[in-house]
Order: C-alpha cells, then sequence, then structure tokens
C-alpha cells in the first residue's frame, strides 16, 4: 500500500476533503493506474472512519479516476491514449471553441491579468521541470476562461471531464522534449483572446488542444484500464 503523504482529515466535510486528497494522490500519480485502494488501509492513514470514504470513492468513480469491483474493492484507473484521441480531445475541442468565444466579451483586466500570471507560473514551472505545478497551472488557464464564458452546461461539461483531463496533462508533462512549449502555446491562446478576432481565436483553440495527439508521452497506448483478474 502507498503510504499517502497529506494531512488527516478534518472533522467538517470530510468526504469533501477525502475527495481532494484522493484525486491529488491519483492525478498527480502518487497512486498509480492499477493500484487497489483498500477501505480499511486508507481509512486509517486519512484518520477518517470508513463510511465518508466509501462516499469519495464513489465520487471518484463518477469521475472516472476509480473503478469498483464486486468484493474486490476500487482500484485507480489511468488514462489511456486511445481515450485521449477518440473521447477527451474531441470534448475538448467542441467545448472549448465554443466557450472562448462566448468569454471574449466577458474577459476583462482582471481576468486578462490573471491569465497572463498562468503563463508566467507555467514558464517558471517549466524551467525549473516542475510538471505538477505546470499542468495545474494548465487546467486553471482553461478553466478560467470557461468560467468566464457564463456558459453554464460548458462548465458542467468541463467539470466532469477535468479530472481526466488533468490526469492526462500530468502524464505527459515530463514527456515534453521543450516543456516551455506549454507557456508558449498559451501566451498564443492569451495573444488571441486580447486580439479578439474569432476566426483567429477558434484556429488557435483547435491547434492547441490537438497538440497532444502529436506529443510526445510517457507510456503506450495500452494503458492499466482492465479489471484486475483480466492483467
Amino acid at each position: 500500500m502507498n503510504e499517502l503523504l497529506v494531512r488527516q482529515v478534518p472533522t467538517q466535510s470530510r468526504r469533501e476533503h477525502v475527495v481532494e486528497i484522493l484525486r491529488e494522490a491519483i492525478t498527480s500519480g502518487q497512486l498509480p493506474p492499477g493500484h487497489r485502494l483498500i477501505e480499511v488501509e486508507l481509512a486509517k492513514q486519512l484518520g477518517t472512519s470508513r463510511a465518508p470514504l466509501r462516499e469519495a470513492l464513489r465520487q471518484l468513480e463518477q469521475e472516472g479516476l476509480t473503478r469498483s469491483y464486486p468484493y474486490r474493492g476500487s482500484e485507480v484507473l489511468g488514462v489511456s491514449q486511445e481515450e485521449v484521441e477518440h473521447v477527451l480531445v474531441p470534448i475538448r475541442i467542441t467545448l472549448e471553441r465554443f466557450a472562448f468565444v462566448k468569454a471574449l466579451p466577458r474577459l476583462n483586466g482582471d481576468d486578462l491579468a490573471e491569465l497572463q500570471r498562468l503563463v508566467t507560473v507555467m514558464e517558471t514551472a517549466a524551467r525549473e521541470g516542475a510538471t505538477e505545478e505546470l499542468a495545474d497551472a494548465d487546467i486553471a488557464f482553461h478553466e478560467l476562461v470557461i468560467v468566464r464564458s457564463d456558459q453554464t452546461h460548458c462548465l458542467q461539461m468541463w467539470r466532469t471531464i477535468q479530472p481526466r483531463v488533468r490526469a492526462y496533462f500530468r502524464r505527459d508533462a515530463p514527456a515534453h522534449d521543450d516543456p516551455m512549449a506549454v507557456p508558449r502555446q498559451h501566451q498564443e491562446l492569451l495573444d488571441a483572446l486580447v486580439a479578439g478576432r474569432e476566426p483567429d481565436l477558434l484556429r488557435v483553440v483547435e491547434q492547441h488542444i490537438h497538440t497532444h495527439l502529436d506529443a510526445p508521452r510517457l507510456d503506450g497506448p495500452d494503458d492499466q484500464q482492465n479489471p484486475p483478474d483480466a492483467r
């Protein structure tokens, strides 16, 4: 059992805290694909009872980060390149092309300044090889624009896929030949938002999301997605 290097769970909002801790451990790779999540051991490590832990595991299963098996407990799921190419990237292209255009008239000076700050965070993280910070700033950039689009259903869809998007961002970040490409791409997105020309913005958004199809990655197409008895 991997030891989670985390604080124990506070009394209030135990389920939410357990979800947050386990989600972070999964998307960061601390709990790798295929890892068995044993309730008794997790509850002891997190300093909580099994009831909020079960609720948290159900939520993580809904987010696509774990899978439960009868009489076997839960297991961490990986993100296959096939899923990235055929599910997550197409959904992101449709969702973000629409949301970025809707956000154009709603982004104010503070929003643009925050987006620029996130690009700077990415630059620093890329130079220092801080792949987790790089992936987190990447996610925050996209989420800010989607929030500012004021499209409730877009935000709901984004937050449904966001945990798995974060997982593949973090998975692939160490494999980039040029980590500085990530902040450069986001600077191009920001420049397109500032310029405000819809056709150019749509083109840049689609090109940006498609880069994940061509980028090198650490694993092959067959991630650990099968049930335990099939491996």
